[in-house]
């Protein structure tokens, strides 16, 4: 790997898991959303972003759907990390991304990334 290219990983220091931690952001958390995503988002002491993942069984129904949803947030996160502040992010699908388009919900994402990044730069 050259020196100037950035890891892409999303090891466990990136994920949110606890109940705890869920609650604090949802708690305290900024809110934003679009059609097919709502974000919880608040700036954290750890450095660097972390994401937690709410996919609801009443919104998304199956599990395969469930996983697709998570896969495609994951790897949307993935790729945006190193232009997102050090926030926590909660992602929750909304009923309308579960027939989306792949490539409706990444153009989402990016989207909502880029207001994350704006809105923690600005305040």
């Amino acid at each position: 790997m050259q020196p100037t290219q950035r890891r892409l990983k999303f090891g466990a220091e990136l994920r949110l898991r606890s109940k705890p931690q869920f609650d604090a952001i949802y708690a305290s958390g900024r809110r934003l959303d679009d059609r097919f995503f709502a974000l919880r988002i608040k700036p954290n002491a750890t450095g660097r972003p972390r994401l937690g993942l709410a996919v609801a069984v009443k919104t998304a129904g199956n599990a395969v759907i469930r996983n697709r949803l998570r896969r495609l947030v994951r790897e949307s996160f993935r790729l945006a990390q190193h232009d997102l502040p050090a926030v926590d992010v909660v992602v929750a699908a909304k009923f309308p991304a579960v027939a989306a388009p792949p490539a409706s919900l990444r153009a989402s994402l990016a989207t909502l990334w880029q207001r994350v990044a704006s809105t923690c730069a600005s305040s």
